[in-house]
């Protein structure tokens, strides 16, 4: 994560850390990231040693009992959630990650695209959409306004399944 922090910049987005570990252990293991990936952590690192937010957020059971004092990683499993917060302040989209199962963080940054993308404009992002690729323009938006909006063509697969070029592929940055 925090080689791609970059990444995450570009596209107005900030990164924040919760470990249910306290944050005395964050630096310990803060040190070891950077030796190991030879980048250094350089985000916010939350420290949830009393799994108020996990719980908040719905990681572990609201009546799971105690601190994370004595916790193995399996009964932390569940914390291995990604959150994506919209600026509005609510949760777009949780993928939990299982304990033998890294995290695809390129996934998350074509999640991110694909949702500025489709909040700025009139389209949704097809299945194994990648930025620049194809979209579908949805089914609510007629043919004849769909042809006024994007001139440049619209392909009808189905009356219902019509795509168009990505909108917006020449701005160097969505918002």
């Amino acid at each position: 994560m925090a080689k791609m922090a970059p990444e995450f910049a570009q596209r107005n987005c900030k990164i924040i850390g919760l470990s249910v570990d306290p944050v005395e252990s964050h630096l310990r293991w803060e040190k070891d990231i950077e030796e190991v990936q030879g980048q250094a952590i350089t985000y916010p690192m939350i420290g949830d040693p009393t799994l108020a937010i996990a719980k908040l957020y719905d990681m572990l059971p609201a009546d799971e009992p105690g601190t994370s004092e004595g916790r193995t990683p399996v009964t932390n499993q569940t914390v291995r959630t990604v959150f994506v917060i919209g600026p509005d302040k609510k949760v777009k989209l949780h993928l939990t990650y299982p304990m033998s199962t890294g995290r695809n963080f390129n996934e998350i940054l074509r999640v991110l695209d694909s949702m500025q993308l489709t909040a700025k404009y009139t389209v949704s992002t097809p299945v194994n959409w990648n930025n620049g690729d194809d979209v579908i323009i949805p089914a609510a938006l007629s043919m004849e306004d769909a042809n006024a909006k994007y001139p440049a063509g619209v392909r009808v697969v189905k009356p219902y399944l019509r795509y168009v070029a990505q909108p917006g592929m020449h701005e160097t940055v969505m918002n």
